[in-house]
């Protein structure tokens, strides 16, 4: 495999265009500008002021020495609407100077094969054909089809937000783009491993390049503070015009010059017009805005500020988005009751549950169906702070595991690993087989024993049993309904909930050396003890 030539690679940029995400449409520096200057309320401050200079010219023309407050009145506020627009301008003019500067602080580079050599190129000049490499840690630069891997895992949640890493591969396993094993799309991470592979869609065309698309096209609504500014305006133009009106009329009836009757119907215009109002807003909202920037928290918009301290409700995934991306055993439900596990760093708060079948069943399944394990050279430091590879839900049951019973190395060592269903967002559930190597309490030497974990629903779809202080019972509907009851205490606190289930199979149809195939599914995945 040599990839593609220069000469082709030029083609195909001429063709596709950059490998980049085309921005989306920008508004000109002097419509922001005139937004701000002639936006909202700030019109209705412009019309008073033209309104208190249209009052002065009448006055000018009536009298030799007119008076000056209508003058001084509309200069004020002529001076308040441009000052405000001009200081909300720059407030978010800032914030967007210093955004655009964080798309060009890293540029993005990519480990190319062009006519045989490898070449560090920017990603921006990939082009469809290209065939580039990719290692843990990297960015994926492109949509990418696999063509050698090697223990390659991707974080694909910026598009599935499916936190666990999947693993990607040459062989096509399934019609979902999303799914298979063979692509990897643009902007996600690699976790895991090396791969090599042959870019197939670029910018635009990318998956990542469409949702940016689909986003873009997206129209943004009012915030709440414009929508009672713009109804607030409504009330006081139609009373400041109806009061005005009403005056004039009466000055009319009362026999003055129709001169003055206009100047009353100004006066009282621009008398309802409350100028305060377009600075303290502004004031009010860039004070709060700077407070936020204090806070590592940089706002675009100042409407944004306002938009924000109305919001009642945040929906966000847990997990890394208002977390560190490290997960913790809290609770666990086994004999019908809801056990605290120990979070303290020192342990200071922990119980003994060795002695209860529920907690050794239970701990048995969290240890063996589990991939993480813990990196060398950290047994001087506390469990809880010791780093992991592996997803972090798995690293939790890990950590819990290993501050319940020391060495699970060791303790895995003796349950050989034979077959493994890895989990996916379809299944939504792991599966591995075991084989016993030594015997321990009632485990046979030779057995297998199949584990399980994932979405508690689909977990307990596959249950027959369950097991209650040490005694298998049938999982009816009593049952049932305990468990969802713990399900919704436990997912009311915000907490992540995983089901887990085992099943003994019968030596006689699967005995030592049985060849089980994971893609075939040569053994059972219902009746399991939940």
């Amino acid at each position: 495999m040599t990839g593609l030539t220069t000469s082709q690679a030029k083609a195909n940029l001429e063709r596709d265009g950059p490998n980049a995400l085309t921005p989306p449409p920008t508004t000109p520096e002097w419509v922001k500008f005139c937004q701000n200057l002639f936006g909202g309320f700030a019109m209705l401050l412009w019309l008073g002021a033209i309104l208190c200079f249209l009052a002065y010219s009448i006055q000018a023309t009536t009298f030799e020495e007119p008076p000056d407050d209508n003058l001084y009145l509309g200069i004020v506020l002529t001076g308040v609407v441009v000052i405000t627009g001009i200081f909300s301008y720059y407030q978010e003019s800032k914030s967007s100077r210093i955004m655009e500067s964080f798309k060009n602080l890293v540029p993005q580079f990519a480990l190319c094969l062009r006519e045989g050599d490898k070449v560090n190129i920017k990603a921006e000049d990939l082009t469809v054909g290209d065939v580039v490499e990719v290692k843990f840690g990297d960015r994926i630069p492109a949509d990418i089809r696999i063509v050698e891997a090697r223990g390659f895992k991707v974080d694909n949640s910026s598009l599935t937000g499916e936190s666990e890493p999947q693993t990607r591969s040459p062989d096509f396993t399934h019609e979902n783009p999303l799914e298979t094993r063979n692509l990897a799309f643009f902007s996600t991470n690699a976790v895991e491993g090396t791969a090599r592979g042959i870019v197939v869609n670029v910018g635009d065309n990318t998956v990542m390049g469409r949702i940016a698309g689909l986003a873009s096209g997206l129209d943004t609504g009012q915030t709440p503070i414009a929508k009672e500014i713009a109804h607030f305006i409504h009330i006081i133009t139609g009373v400041a015009v109806f009061l005005g009106v009403t005056f004039f009329i009466i000055a009319f009836i009362l026999g003055y010059h129709w001169l003055d009757a206009v100047i009353f119907l100004i006066g009282i215009i621009v008398a309802n017009v409350p100028e305060g109002l377009l600075a303290t807003v502004t004031v009010c909202l860039t004070l709060t805005a700077k407070r936020m920037a204090s806070k590592n928290c940089l706002v675009k918009n100042l409407e944004a500020v306002e938009t924000l301290g109305s919001t009642s409700t945040i929906c966000s995934d847990k997990t890394g988005t208002l977390t560190q991306n490290r997960m913790t055993v809290a609770h666990m439900w086994f004999d019908d009751r809801i056990f605290e596990a120990d979070t303290t760093e020192d342990q200071s708060g922990s119980k003994d549950l060795h002695g209860q079948e529920g907690w050794r069943k239970l701990f048995r399944v969290a240890a063996l169906c589990n991939r993480a394990e813990f990196k060398t050279d950290q047994e001087t430091r506390p469990i809880l702070k010791r780093e992991v590879n592996g997803d972090a839900s798995e690293a939790a049951l890990l950590k819990c595991c290993e501050l319940s019973r020391k060495n699970i190395v060791g303790y895995r060592e003796q349950w050989s690993k034979v077959c493994e269903i890895p989990f996916n967002s379809t299944n939504k559930y792991q599966v591995s087989i075991h084989q016993k190597g030594q015997e321990d309490n009632d485990d046979v030497v030779g057995e297998h024993l199949l584990v399980m974990k994932g979405a508690p629903e689909r977990i307990l779809d596959r249950c027959t049993s369950i097991l209650v202080n040490g005694e298998e019972k049938p999982l009816d509907d009593k049952w049932k309904e305990a468990f969802n009851n713990a399900y919704l205490e436990l997912g009311g606190l915000g907490e992540r909930v995983l089901g887990f289930c085992d099943l003994r199979l019968d030596p006689s149809k699967y005995p030592k050396g049985f060849a089980f195939d994971q893609e075939e599914q040569n053994f059972p995945l219902m009746g399991s003890n939940f």
